[in-house]
C-alpha cells in the first residue's frame, strides 16, 4: 500500500506557538522541494475558513512549502485530484466529516492518499483518517450522513488522550469511554493518542515521534504502551 500520512493528536501545545511541535516531523514528511498543500478547513465552527486557512499557511511557509485552500477552489473535488498534498485541521469532526460528505470529498480524498499523496491531520484530521469516527471526544453539533471516515488505517485514534480523572469527577474516564467502544467493536485496535504526539505512517510501515508514548487498547487484553520511536506493525495488520 502506497499511503503516507502524518497523523497529529493536536495543533496546540503549552508554552509553544501554533503547530510549533509538528513543524519538524512536517517538514521531513513534506520533503524539501516546495509542495503545495491543499488545506480543508471544514473542521472549524467558532472561527472562519479564512482565518484558519491562514494560521496554517503561515506555519507551512515557515519550512518552506505552500498552501491553497479547498474552501476558495471553484471546484472542490478537482483541487483534490490535483493536489500534491492534503492537509485537514482539527475542530469538530462531526461537522469535518458532514461537511465533506455534502461535498462528495471522501471518496477523493481516500482514492488519492492510498495512491500515495502525502496526508496531514490533526484531532480531527487525524480522526477521518480512522474506518469511523466513533473515538473522538467531540460533541455531535451536526449529524452526518454516517459516521464513516476515510479508512486509511484499520484502527481508530482517540486524540488528546488524556489519563487523568479530575478530582471530585465522576464521570467516565477516557480509557473507559474507549472500552465501551471496544465492548461493540472487539476486533479494532483504539490509539490513545496524547498530546505533542504523532504517527507517521509510509505504507506498512509505522512510527511514534515524540516524547510520549501512546496508548493501545484492544478488547479483552491489557492496554498497552507504546514508546517513542517504537515501531507497532500490528497494528497495521
Amino acid at each position: 500500500m502506497a499511503r503516507r500520512l502524518l497523523l497529529l493528536s493536536n495543533s496546540s501545545t503549552a508554552g509553544m506557538s501554533y503547530l510549533e511541535h509538528a513543524q519538524e516531523p512536517m517538514r521531513e514528511f513534506l520533503g524539501t522541494p516546495p509542495t503545495t498543500v491543499l488545506f480543508v478547513p471544514y473542521a472549524a465552527v467558532r472561527f472562519g475558513y479564512d482565518d484558519y486557512a491562514a494560521k496554517v499557511r503561515a506555519v507551512l511557509e515557515a519550512i518552506g512549502h505552500r498552501l491553497i485552500s479547498i474552501h476558495d477552489a471553484p471546484d472542490a473535488v478537482g483541487a483534490v485530484l490535483k493536489a500534491e498534498a492534503v492537509a485537514v485541521g482539527g475542530g469538530n469532526t462531526f461537522h469535518l466529516v458532514r461537511e465533506l460528505q455534502e461535498r462528495e470529498l471522501l471518496e477523493p480524498i481516500r482514492d488519492r492518499a492510498l495512491q500515495g499523496m502525502p496526508f496531514i491531520g490533526w484531532s480531527a484530521g487525524s480522526n477521518i483518517a480512522c474506518p469511523t469516527l466513533r473515538t473522538t471526544n467531540d460533541m455531535p453539533i451536526v449529524e452526518p450522513r454516517s459516521f464513516r471516515c476515510l479508512d486509511l488505517i484499520p484502527f481508530q485514534i482517540n486524540p488528546h488522550y488524556l489519563d487523568a480523572h479530575p478530582d471530585g469527577h465522576m464521570g467516565e474516564t477516557r480509557e473507559e469511554r474507549i472500552q465501551e467502544f471496544l465492548v461493540v467493536e472487539p476486533d479494532r485496535y483504539v490509539v490513545g493518542l496524547r498530546e505533542g504526539s504523532t504517527l507517521r505512517i509510509e505504507g506498512d510501515d509505522i512510527q511514534l515521534i515524540g516524547e510520549k508514548p501512546m496508548r493501545v487498547f484492544k478488547q479483552g487484553e491489557e492496554p498497552l504502551e507504546v514508546g517513542p520511536g517504537e515501531a507497532p506493525t500490528f497494528l497495521l495488520d
